[in-house]
């Protein structure tokens, strides 16, 4: 009798037959459990959630009154005939690698995850595993980040800039995950920080969850800029440029994100600057945490898919294109990333 796979993938998701559940569907399913709360792996209709208990919060805030129950890390569950257990994943707070064991076989679906240790987010922890399942939003060797205080230099040195020459600091960043990285790599001596609301909603969820964040003004339109000379403001890339912003009167803008290491698209999307940070695996953490996981099996999704996979297979790996759902960080300037 042909053994039963431990994970598939279907037209609605990641599916485990032996556990009848999917993981970060992108269709409506009965059971779904999710790595982290972005939009693309997080999605609203699934009859039932189960997610790390700090991912838990935002995706209340993102989808409302759900059904939904909360796993710590490291802890192993049997659902049908499978154990399951979420392990920090490094991209956001809360954000899960989730590993499936089944007679001796045992698979992880990574989500988005990074190696880099930010201070803010549970540290990525790698899962011994058979087959790894691996995004490639970054796939490619042009992709490797500077140190995160180095980038913190860069950002802090740019504010104080715009506020000594008598202009306010725009810096796009997602709401969810990212802003609060930089929130928390800002010097608040400098002057103060405002943020958009899309950032301050999800500010007041995670320092709710006990997250430490600078001291920040929710920039509503009661709120005078003349009251907050040398400001920094941290808002999601869709306000940069908007009527809303446009009202702080002078202002140099910046967007922060991976895609910062293209020069063609910092020329196009930066602003007047552009400053290299992602929450994603840059080209050394991919391989690095697949050389740690000690899978000779990769199904590689979202990103530069065709490149990264023939770089596998040409190093030893038995690797494979898996077509999702899923983003990753796109250059598009909506707020649900």
């Amino acid at each position: 009798m042909a053994r039963t796979k431990v994970l598939t993938f279907t037209e609605k998701g990641i599916y485990c037959p032996a556990g009848d559940f999917y993981i970060d569907p992108w269709r409506p399913v009965e059971r779904a459990l999710i790595t982290h709360g972005h939009a693309d792996h997080a999605r609203s209709g699934m009859g039932s959630y189960l997610a790390n208990h700090a991912a838990l919060p935002v995706m209340r805030h993102r989808l409302g009154d759900i059904r939904a129950e909360g796993i710590a890390f490291g802890e192993t569950r049997r659902i049908g005939g499978a154990d399951v257990s979420f392990h920090p994943a490094g991209h956001v707070p809360g954000s899960a690698q989730i590993r499936v064991a089944l007679g001796g076989e045992v698979w992880v679906v990574s989500g988005d995850y990074k190696l880099v240790d930010d201070g803010f987010s549970e540290p990525f922890a790698p899962v011994k595993c058979h087959h790894f399942i691996t995004e490639s939003t970054f796939g490619l060797p042009v992709f490797r980040w500077m140190p995160q205080r180095d980038v913190a230099g860069q950002i802090n040195s740019w504010w104080a800039s715009c506020a000594a020459a008598g202009k306010t600091a725009f810096l796009g960043a997602y709401a969810l995950g990212k802003a609060q990285r930089l929130l928390s790599m800002l010097d608040p001596e400098i002057g103060p920080i405002l943020t958009h609301g899309a950032v301050e909603a999800t500010n007041a969820v995670l320092r709710d969850q006990g997250l430490r964040l600078p001291a920040t003004i929710h920039a509503t339109d009661a709120v005078d800029p003349k009251h907050h000379p040398g400001a920094i403001v941290v808002s999601p890339p869709s306000a940069l440029g908007s009527k809303w912003a446009r009202r702080f009167g002078p202002q140099e803008s910046a967007f922060a994100s991976g895609w910062m290491a293209l020069r063609g698209v910092r020329r196009r999307r930066a602003g007047d600057r552009g400053f290299v940070i992602s929450d994603h695996a840059d080209w050394s953490g991919l391989l690095s945490a697949i050389t740690e996981t000690g899978a000779e099996n990769i199904y590689v999704t979202h990103g530069y898919t065709d490149v990264f996979t023939r770089y596998l297979n040409e190093n030893g790996w038995q690797a494979q294109v898996i077509p999702t759902q899923f983003e990753g960080e796109t250059l598009d300037a909506g707020e649900a990333r």
